[in-house]
């Protein structure tokens, strides 16, 4: 496939690629120069929302069973709190 390199440096990425890859408005690309001259790869990278839901609960194995760190949390913001009241 073959793309035209338009004003300031825009490439057009042709639609069944993007499609097939999930490119979108947004999507970052990781160009890299290669030893071969005039070659080089493109990497798409995953967007942030991706990254977020992959480390979605990546810790819950190393808790305890029954531990609710979100709880813990919360009793030791109020304990303190109660210690600077005093």
């Amino acid at each position: 496939m073959i793309s035209e390199v338009m004003d300031k440096n825009v490439v057009t990425i042709p639609a069944t690629l993007a499609s097939g890859h999930g490119i979108k408005p947004g999507s970052r690309l990781d160009w890299q120069e290669t030893a071969q001259p005039d070659t080089f790869t493109v990497k798409l990278l995953p967007d942030y929302a991706a990254l977020a839901a992959s480390l979605l609960g990546a810790g819950r194995q190393h808790l305890r069973p029954g531990a609710d760190p979100q709880a813990e949390l919360a009793r030791e913001r109020e304990d303190a709190e109660r210690q600077v009241s005093l």
